[in-house]
């Protein structure tokens, strides 16, 4: 693993295609044999609110990466005859066109992955209620359609877990019912794709909670093949496209600690509440205590879920 301190908040690697998502670069490349292939490199890049903040989290790109391979080969281990995945690699050796010096910066937080026509649907699942989906049952008692129980308490576990897919968008991605996202890819697709991301979350909540940690939701993300064969795609149950909560910290009706983001975003809030922000480009800088915080808990997500040292 790069072993440098410093956060990578960009690549420009020589490959072909470069787009910028708000964390991660993306290039299209070959692998030796000739494999056409996509390199997705997580940078340190932090986005909350959809903004991408000035300054980055040291190595977050390395242990997102490391845990989505993590989820990945559990999914080729369990789930193989239902789902594949696009993960090839998480270094580029076998990559043509790339130095050496270009393979020792992207080591360990690159996706080397098969070719899929994304889907234009993000797969939410959640297994409790809280963020959006509280403040949106608390005015219409339902979350994207769903129908839920009266009397849900903040953060309380559903009576089972639900499936609310938001539109896929570069700004800001919006809630859509089921009934609209089969609209949009069509309902055979669209149900297929409801199954399997009920499926990997059980699969992750219940190995989650074997490790003290719950996984209250997620978002999953899915592509087409030119032969038209699903592939689970982008990164999976890491922290920043899930809420991890210590389970030993748990308790229903308020905010819950947590492995993920939710801390930089409610440092955030602060600001916003003070008027010192108004959640638009640019973002505030954060300060170095929230970075050093808020790494510190990537790390302990990483540790616990897999249970070994994090490859810093």
């Amino acid at each position: 693993m790069t072993q440098t301190t410093e956060p990578v908040l960009k690549t420009n690697l020589p490959l072909a295609g470069r787009r910028q998502g708000k964390v991660r670069d993306i290039y299209e490349a070959n692998l030796t044999d000739g494999t056409p292939v996509l390199l997705i490199v997580a940078s340190d890049r932090l986005s909350a609110f959809d903004v991408v903040m000035p300054n980055g989290i040291p190595q977050k790109g390395v242990l997102l990466t490391q845990i989505s391979k993590f989820w990945f080969d559990m999914i080729g281990e369990k789930l193989s005859d239902q789902i594949r995945h696009h993960l090839i690699a998480t270094d580029a050796q076998n990559v043509q066109g790339l130095s050496d010096e270009d393979k020792a910066l992207v080591q360990g937080r690159v996706m080397v992955g098969h070719k899929a026509n994304v889907v234009p649907i993000e797969c939410v699942v959640r297994g409790y209620i809280t963020g959006s989906g509280w403040k949106e049952y608390q005015k219409v008692g339902s979350i994207c359609g769903v129908e839920l129980p009266e009397g849900l308490q903040q953060c309380e576990k559903l009576p089972e877990p639900i499936f609310t897919p938001t539109t896929k968008d570069d700004v800001h991605d919006e809630a859509i019912s089921f009934e609209g996202a089969c609209e949009v890819v069509g309902t055979e697709v669209m149900t297929k794709l409801r199954d399997l991301s009920l499926t990997i979350y059980k699969m992750g909540h219940d190995y989650a909670a074997s490790r003290g940690i719950l996984l209250a939701d997620t978002k999953f993300e899915f592509g087409l093949t030119d032969n038209g064969e699903i592939l689970l795609i982008d990164e999976v149950l890491t922290p920043d496209s899930s809420r991890f909560w210590p389970a030993d910290k748990y308790e229903a009706g308020r905010d819950q600690d947590s492995y993920d983001k939710q801390y930089v975003r409610n440092y955030l809030e602060t600001l916003v509440k003070d008027g010192q922000w108004d959640k638009n480009y640019p973002g505030p800088v954060l300060p170095d205590q929230i970075i050093t915080d808020t790494l510190a808990k990537y790390i302990e997500a990483y540790e616990k879920l897999i249970g070994s040292k994090a490859p810093l």
